[in-house]
């Protein structure tokens, strides 16, 4: 088995082609093959389908084995060797249809739209500012004085398990540093940790931003240290159109599994 790994904006993940792995549990496979200290400290696993006609087909699982929408991951997929040619690609990635491009800022995204998603009430109680998104998964963004201060181990959990959101939500905390510029930390559930960049949370917490300070483009700087740009033409009932979310992908290599790693 050949295991190609990228990251976008510092979230690494791995990738399987369909037709030349055996792979048939996606899940079990991403549970041994992605966590740290026992596999590759992968944020998620893809299985990809080979371009043919029609949208290109992905399909991700997190580190828990848990099945999900990822959006930087699925930009990533777009660096490697045998993915479609072409600066716009279209895709459906766990089911969701989106576009992917090959731009000046990197590798960029077209997120979910549509029927469902976009800016919703929040529906829990927080302890700071707070907005609300469904963009493939729900994404619970709260406003806080310094990301750098917030004990995010302490804080997130309670928020991320809260049982009025079904299956929890991520958890993201911004701090506005300028016009249009913003910094992220984010816990994402699946992974059930703090990670370098979540797209799909950068994605929310510029469209809330957009909603509560103005503006249709921003710059979020997440842990990773590596910014992500957001373009977004957001509604006034909170639904947005065209969102996309670009920044740099890295292609880190192939590796390949010992065995012991793929007996279930």
């Amino acid at each position: 088995m050949e295991l190609q790994i990228a990251s976008a904006s510092g979230n690494v993940f791995g990738y399987l082609w369909a037709d030349a792995s055996s792979i048939l549990d996606g899940s079990g496979y991403a549970k041994r093959l992605c966590p740290r200290g026992s596999g590759f400290g992968l944020d998620g696993l893809f299985l990809m389908q080979r371009p043919g006609k029609g949208p290109w087909v992905l399909e991700h699982w997190d580190s828990d084995g848990s099945k999900s929408f990822c959006s930087n991951g699925s930009r990533a997929a777009l660096a490697l060797p045998g993915a479609p040619e072409g600066d716009l690609v279209e895709v459906v990635s766990s089911g969701e249809p989106v576009r992917l491009r090959r731009d000046g800022a990197g590798f960029g995204i077209r997120m979910p739209e549509g029927e469902g998603c976009g800016l919703r009430a929040v529906p829990l109680e927080t302890p700071f500012p707070s907005g609300f998104g469904w963009v493939g998964n729900p994404q619970l963004v709260l406003r806080v004085p310094s990301v750098a201060a917030v004990d995010l181990p302490a804080l997130a959990p309670p928020l991320r398990w809260h049982g009025a959101v079904p299956g929890g939500t991520n958890v993201n905390v911004v701090e506005p540093i300028a016009s249009s510029e913003a910094r992220i930390r984010s816990w994402e559930r699946g992974v059930e940790g703090e990670t370098l960049c979540c797209g799909t949370g950068c994605a929310v917490a510029a469209a809330w931003l957009a909603r509560t300070e103005g503006g249709s483009s921003w710059t979020l700087h997440p842990a990773s240290g590596e910014p992500v740009t957001v373009t977004l033409h957001l509604e006034e009932d909170g639904t947005w159109r065209d969102l996309w979310l670009s920044g740099p992908v890295r292609r880190i290599g192939v590796a390949r599994p010992d065995p012991s790693l793929l007996d279930p």
